[in-house]
């Protein structure tokens, strides 16, 4: 499990310090040094209105140790583990009463030889264990049984060992809805379980088409996809499927009522602020299921034909354990939320999902948060109808918690979700042929190739994977359909070669006339007749072909070259990551020249990121003073920030370019390799505006008396970095995440609210994301917001364009702290802007990033 994060995470903290019992208190100065010992008390806790929390129990943490993981037993009992100790089995008051006193709570310890377990599962009689090796225990998954009927466990059967361990090893435990099998969680330091069988093809790869980057700071280097997996297990352990991969650290996972399978992975928060950035995020893991992630830069972007999206992303933190809210005493809407326990942050989060198509689309609100609150597990207890979370981990002071509703709102039951129903038959129906099949099952599969739901088109191609290529190679290399084309021509890449990285000796050779067939017939598909997302899959099934099958000769190559050049630059930045791989890759003559003028115009620091990463293994074709410009781009980015390993990323990328350079050009351009900005002075990528004109807001409404229409959706884009937008916030799937992503403000907010809250934004400030105030007994008075939390100290964030700007503040050394009064935001964003600026800003923020609404005709 990965618990906390590491220098400068750069989630929006509000001051958890000042938590009160409700959030709709307002937040009040303390002196801080009056923070109780033990487990954060009640007090310090917010929970949604309604709602109660109750400290059942504050764990000793000398003899108890600190608890990671959640169950209940047959009888209501709780049944905890200790992260480096012993399992434990817990009674407690019935809900609704408050305990009298501690006593009133009674823990034994499970008299059995074995701990250390981050999984536990009570199923079949029996306590299943997950132990992920801390010091004695060997890690793998184990049953505990009471084989002579006097309520102790007292038989510990090891099933299966799993090959891992430390905080991305071997997790969660959880009962298949049918009652009849195990679901088994791994991160990513967890190798591959010997398996039985297996629902994703076993054709996985890096399957990158330009050299990848490792880590920075070296963190798990050299190891290979495909990261975190989950297993269905039999319940005597002996029959292991590999169900899913490409995960980065999920701890936990959890059945929806109608069989849908959900995680929350993790992020890697040294990555943030570059392209390979993923937050946290829920997802929903089917059958067959890819997650893309990959070490370092690797990471596959979530739009890979050949990987899943996230149903929500949730942001920096570090996910733990989840749950449903079936069986909770709660109003219907937490019934069916799924509960996600954030470690570093202490924020219980409540899951809102609703059916799109034959997947999910989510929102999350937060449901419990505290400071200091490690959450570790959240369960509902099915006997009492109470929702259970602990706190602890990393020998941290561990507590658990009970929440109940006391409001006011009826409690009935939950209605089962109808929407999609049609949507997700059919994608289970495509699930069942996830194995060998017979000839004939190719053509109920062929049918979706094309099917506009994602999650359809993806089980559709994971099913011809698993059927024997001979029965549908000439039909995918014959098919007239440009969507179907383009699925089958990917699976046919994915199975006729192994990645490099995969490829033994035992390797078939490549075949190069399937090869340049597969090409010759991918450029002959129409490319202005393809959708965005064809395009994208286009590109990506080509950079599959050209990484397991080769560059081909020089005819087609330079066919290739001249269809891509046709259409580079894009007007969709997208594609324009992928469009600058290939001409790299296949060394265009022109690739240098279009790349660089991208370089200048990219209103992101990730998009930047992209095009310099593509041009550092670029070897040929430079005019020295294309060279000066590319080179100049390296002092520029000396001062943007990021996460802990973005300025070592930003080097590597730098020695790459330095390597493809001659004896004579280092000497002729020494003076930009060894220029840089001062350390102390970041940038940022948006450059000063003139001023325009201060904003109003009824002035500025005025502007959208009629309907937004004929917008240019890709100045929209460039305006939200040029107003340092981006710097601050998320936008699909981009920029930085002081402040909350943007992405999903249609729909949640009126034009007159967004433009309220950017013209005014110390109106209303959130909770989420407030700055805080300190005063040290020193008198220092330090501003900024509260990014890390641990023991002793805080770490504040003093400036939001630097995530490394942060001070350590000892507990002891603060005098008085509070919620600071003006928002973090700051005002006038929209005062350089033109009127006409304003209209294609704001559509491009309602947009969802969807440039194909009618908002957007005749102005892409």
């Amino acid at each position: 499990m990965r618990l906390g994060s590491v220098n400068g995470l750069m989630a929006a903290l509000w001051p958890l310090f000042l938590a009160t019992p409700s959030m709709t208190q307002e937040a009040s100065t303390i002196d801080s040094r009056a923070i109780q010992t033990g487990a954060t008390p009640v007090s310090q806790l917010k929970v949604l209105p309604g709602f109660r929390v109750e400290l059942l129990y504050s764990v000793p943490r000398e003899s108890l140790g600190s608890w990671v993981n959640l169950c209940s037993d047959p009888r209501g009992r709780l049944i905890v583990s200790d992260q480096y100790g012993a399992l434990y089995r817990i009674e407690v008051p019935p809900a609704g009463k408050e305990p009298a006193a501690a006593d009133v709570v009674k823990v034994e310890k499970i008299g059995v030889d074995l701990g250390e377990a981050q999984g536990l599962l009570w199923a079949f009689d029996s306590l299943y264990v997950v132990v992920n090796k801390g010091q004695k225990y060997a890690s793998g998954l184990y049953r505990v049984r009471d084989t002579d009927g006097d309520d102790n466990l007292d038989q510990v059967e090891l099933l299966r060992e799993i090959p891992g361990g430390g905080e991305h090893g071997p997790h969660a435990v959880l009962l298949t809805p049918d009652g009849k099998s195990l679901m088994v969680v791994c991160g990513n330091q967890t190798k591959l379980v010997s398996y039985n069988s297996t629902r994703v093809p076993p054709v996985w790869g890096e399957d990158h088409l330009l050299p990848r980057m490792p880590d920075g700071r070296g963190f798990m280097r050299g190891v290979l996809g495909p990261g975190g997996a989950i297993y269905r297990v039999s319940p005597d352990g002996k029959n292991w499927e590999l169900y899913s991969v490409g995960f980065r650290n999920q701890f936990d996972a959890a059945f929806n009522r109608d069989g849908e399978l959900f995680t929350y992975d993790a992020d890697m928060e040294w990555d943030f602020n570059t392209p390979w950035y993923r937050p946290t995020r829920v997802c929903l893991v089917t059958s067959g299921s890819e997650f893309g992630w990959r070490n370092g830069a690797g990471k596959w972007p979530a739009y890979y034909a050949d990987s899943l999206p996230a149903v929500v992303d949730i942001g920096p933190g570090s996910p733990t354990g989840i749950s449903f809210g079936y069986g909770a005493k709660f109003p219907s809407k937490y019934q069916d939320a799924l509960f996600v326990c954030d470690w570093s942050y202490g924020k219980l989060y409540a899951v809102h999902l609703a059916s799109k198509e034959s997947g999910y689309l989510g929102k999350f609100e937060e449901f419990v948060s505290g400071s200091p609150l490690p959450l570790t597990d959240v369960i509902v207890n099915p006997l009492d109808g109470a929702l259970y979370f602990t706190i602890g981990g990393r020998r941290t002071q561990s507590g658990l918690y009970r929440v109940t509703y006391v409001g006011n709102e009826k409690l009935d039951a939950s209605s089962p979700d109808v929407v999609g129903l049609n949507e997700r038959r059919t994608r289970r129906f495509l699930e069942t042929l996830h194995g060998p099949q017979e000839s004939k099952a190719i053509v109920p599969i062929w049918s979706y190739l094309n099917h506009e739901d994602r999650f359809i088109r993806f089980a559709a191609r994971v099913a011809l994977e698993h059927q024997d290529p001979g029965h549908w190679r000439e039909k995918a290399l014959a098919e007239p359909n440009p969507g179907k084309a383009i699925t089958a021509l990917l699976a046919l890449a994915r199975v006729s070669a192994p990645d490099p990285f995969h490829r033994t000796e035992k390797s078939p050779a490549v075949d190069e006339q399937l090869r340049d067939t597969i090409l010759n017939r991918l450029l002959d598909l129409p490319w202005e007749k393809l959708t965005d997302w064809q395009r994208l899959e286009w590109l990506r099934t080509c950079e599959v072909v050209l990484n397991r099958l080769g560059k081909p000769g020089d005819p087609l190559t330079a066919r290739l070259i001249a269809m891509l050049e046709s259409i580079f630059p894009s007007s969709h930045h997208m594609q324009n990551a992928e469009l600058c791989q290939l001409l790299v890759f296949l060394e265009s003559p022109h690739v240098i020249e279009r790349t660089l003028q991208l370089l200048d115009e990219a209103p992101t620091q990730e998009e930047q990121l992209e095009y310099a990463r593509a041009l550092r293994v670029m070897k040929t074709g430079w005019s020295l003073e294309q060279r000066k410009a590319y080179l100049q781009w390296f002092v520029r980015a000396s001062g943007y920030r990021g996460g802990a390993s973005f300025e070592l990323f930003v080097k590597n990328i730098k020695d790459d370019a330095q390597a493809t350079l001659s004896d004579e050009e280092r000497k002729v351009l020494a003076p930009i390799l060894e220029a840089q900005l001062p350390v102390s002075k970041p940038t940022g990528v948006a450059q000063p505006r003139p001023f325009v004109k201060k904003r109003t807001l009824p002035e500025t409404l005025n502007l959208f008396e009629t309907a937004l229409h004929d917008r240019n959706f890709d100045r929209g884009r460039k305006l939200f970095g040029a107003a340092n937008c981006f710097a601050c916030h998320r936008f699909d799937n981009e920029g930085g995440a002081h402040g909350p992503d943007l992405t999903g403000l249609a729909g949640r907010f009126s034009v007159r609210d967004l433009l309220e809250s950017i013209i005014d934004p110390s109106k209303v400030i959130s909770d989420q994301y407030a700055g805080v105030n300190i005063q040290t007994v020193d008198g220092r008075a330090i501003a900024g917001r509260i990014v890390n939390l641990n023991q002793d100290s805080i770490m504040v964030m003093t400036n939001m364009l630097d995530p490394n700007a942060v001070q350590n503040i000892q507990r002891k050394d603060i005098e008085l702290m509070g919620p600071a009064s003006k928002s973090l935001m700051p005002d006038g964003l929209l005062d350089t802007l033109q009127d006409d600026e304003v209209l294609d800003l704001m559509a491009f923020l309602l947009s969802r990033g969807d440039r194909n609404l009618p908002m957007f005709r005749g102005k892409k």
